[in-house]
């Protein structure tokens, strides 16, 4: 008896998490989105009885989405990979940048009339966050990566961006966008429609088409992961994207496995995004 007791309190003991983080919700007011704007933050266990500075990861929801959309879904993923020391302690910066209704608010990563993401983002919003919560600030401590609309904005701003990051995992990219709409006509006050332009405009498989050496060698200073699922309708697009950096001679990591457009897809993704960061990053 007493043996089965502790051969239960040893498996009872081994599922809880070595490692236990924390999600805070924070806001700023931002002069360029003429917004308060809130966003979500994972601090890893220990983080507020140390002064050490930690490696930033920038994780971007998908359309319709908004900051919450990864919170419940990263900080289980992240206790037990640091935990395990798969992956380092990190913060973990979970931004704004949509909402549920695609067609009455701005949804995305790039500048566009009357929300200049962008701008936001690499001016505001990224230098509070590091400063407040002792992360990133180097592109050796600091990566990217997202889902759907995230992945393309992920991708995007690695590539346009490339001293800033050190790693960039798209998962079931966004990359770019037809606008072919069958003959049928859209309204212009759809910010849908402003969105897929957007996209369209920040196309990854143009970027990479009309790069010149210069360009490329600095994409070489990236490390790239592209995960997409089978039968996810953005594949095609991933393929693609993937054939031209192979074509380019831009080492990325690229993987096709079972799955759709979905969170069971993502999770899995997650799980091979933080250990694959972690490795990326270094002191500079």
């Amino acid at each position: 008896m007493k043996r089965s007791v502790i051969v239960l309190v040893a498996l009872f003991l081994s599922l809880v998490p070595a490692s236990a983080g924390k999600i805070v919700t924070d806001s700023l007011d931002s002069k360029i989105l003429k917004a308060q704007v809130k966003y979500n933050v994972y601090l890893p266990d220990g983080f507020e009885k140390s002064d050490a500075k930690y490696p930033l990861v920038c994780l971007l929801h998908g359309l319709y989405g908004n900051y919450k959309s990864w919170a419940d879904h990263c900080k289980p993923i992240a206790d037990e990979l640091i935990g395990s020391q798969e992956a380092c302690p990190m913060v973990i910066l979970m931004p704004n940048a949509g909402g549920k209704d695609a067609h009455k608010i701005h949804n995305g990563y790039f500048n566009v009339d009357g929300w200049n993401y962008e701008d936001f983002f690499f001016n505001e919003l990224l230098p509070l966050v590091e400063e407040k919560y002792r992360c990133g600030g180097s592109k050796g401590q600091r990566a990217i990566m997202g889902l759907s609309m995230g992945g393309g904005g992920s991708t995007v701003y690695a590539q346009t961006h490339p001293d800033m990051f050190s790693s960039c995992y798209a998962m079931s990219a966004w990359m770019d966008q037809s606008l072919d709409n069958g003959g049928k006509k859209v309204d212009p006050k759809d910010f849908f429609v402003l969105t897929c332009k957007s996209v369209h405009e920040h196309s990854t498989v143009a970027f990479l088409e009309n790069a010149d050496d210069a360009t490329k060698e600095k994409l070489r200073t990236v490390r790239w992961f592209v995960d997409c699922g089978d039968d996810d309708f953005l594949l095609d697009v991933n393929v693609k994207f993937y054939q031209l950096m192979r074509n380019s001679k831009i080492k990325t990591e690229f993987r096709v496995r079972n799955g759709v457009h979905n969170w069971e897809y993502w999770h899995g993704a997650l799980r091979l995004a933080l250990p694959f960061v972690t490795r990326g990053f270094y002191e500079d």
